[in-house]
């Protein structure tokens, strides 16, 4: 699992790369978000040395990661799942076949880039309703017990009160994913208009030198912008 296509591409490549490692009867796990089409491209390569490619990412946090949560989604050939699913089941007990090689990578970017419209969009509404005389935590508190709260919102959504210390994930991670989504929906003739307007928001983050934070800095980045306090 690699930050980036990039860094996908330099662990791969050369003598000492993970393609030279592989072989006859071997299955290639590779749990990075990179674009989903040289993910395709390069389980071609594997098989050219005779072995198998999974693109296996993952979904969740850190809080679903320490209470045993994560969920995997897999693309390749499902004989080659069946291979290795007692290895993915220790990672994460929910394991989804979503089809062939670069579909679980496709998938994975679907996935995430409703965690930052979900952040903007509950920012939004914190932000309102403090503008109109209603105190953050209250505000928080409320929408956390409401039908909004996703699991995503649940365990975000009070980062608006007091950033981790460690980004779980942070802007330039999290735009990157949203660059890759905008990427495929103009090729699929797709329309993505929320995933637009966030990226200019995380954009903005990057622009207050706050790409280093947890992407949920987009609810400081609103604040300021509505001349509010961020925390």
């Amino acid at each position: 699992m690699v930050t980036n296509t990039a860094a996908l591409k330099s662990v791969m490549e050369g003598p000492d790369g993970i393609l030279a490692g592989l072989g006859q009867g071997k299955v290639y796990i590779d749990m990075s978000t990179s674009s989903p089409t040289f993910s395709a491209a390069l389980s071609e390569r594997v098989k050219g040395v005779g072995a198998a490619m999974l693109d296996v990412p993952v979904s969740g946090s850190v809080s679903t990661l320490e209470e045993g949560r994560l969920s995997l989604m897999v693309g390749g050939e499902e004989a080659d799942l069946e291979r290795v699913l007692p290895v993915l089941k220790d990672i994460g007990p929910t394991v989804n076949y979503v089809g062939g090689n670069g579909k679980a990578v496709l998938m994975k970017i679907a996935t995430n880039l409703q965690l930052a419209v979900q952040m903007l969009a509950f920012s939004e509404g914190v932000l309102l309703a403090e503008r109109g005389g209603i105190d953050r935590h209250t505000a928080v508190e409320v929408m956390l017990n409401s039908v909004i709260a996703s699991p995503m919102v649940r365990y975000r959504g009070p980062f608006v009160l007091e950033q981790p210390e460690e980004a779980w994930f942070d802007v330039n991670m999290m735009q990157k994913d949203m660059l890759l989504a905008l990427e495929l929906g103009r090729e699929s003739k797709v329309p993505l208009p929320t995933t637009a307007v966030t990226n200019e928001l995380l954009t903005a983050a990057r622009g207050m030198g706050l790409e280093k934070k947890d992407f949920a800095i987009l609810f400081d980045t609103l604040a300021t912008m509505a001349g509010l306090n961020g925390k």
